[in-house]
């Protein structure tokens, strides 16, 4: 899979909790960092996600936001 999108990061998929249209998808990219990612259900179900699975996060944002 090719994308122009530069902030592709490598993690395995810890937890998927599903929703009524959306659903909750956390992916554990080491360090103890996990991304949590809301992607629709028909997405989960396409894209045939399970726990342990190895994915790849995307990261294709136009505003980055940091608060303390």
């Amino acid at each position: 899979m090719k994308l122009s999108a530069r902030n592709q990061i490598p993690g395995r998929v810890t937890a998927i909790t599903p929703g009524a249209v959306n659903g909750t998808v956390k992916v554990d990219i080491g360090n103890g960092i996990i991304v949590t990612a809301s992607i629709t259900e028909e997405a989960i179900a396409d894209l045939h996600l399970s726990e342990g699975d190895r994915v790849t996060v995307v990261v294709k944002a136009t505003d980055v936001l940091i608060g303390k």
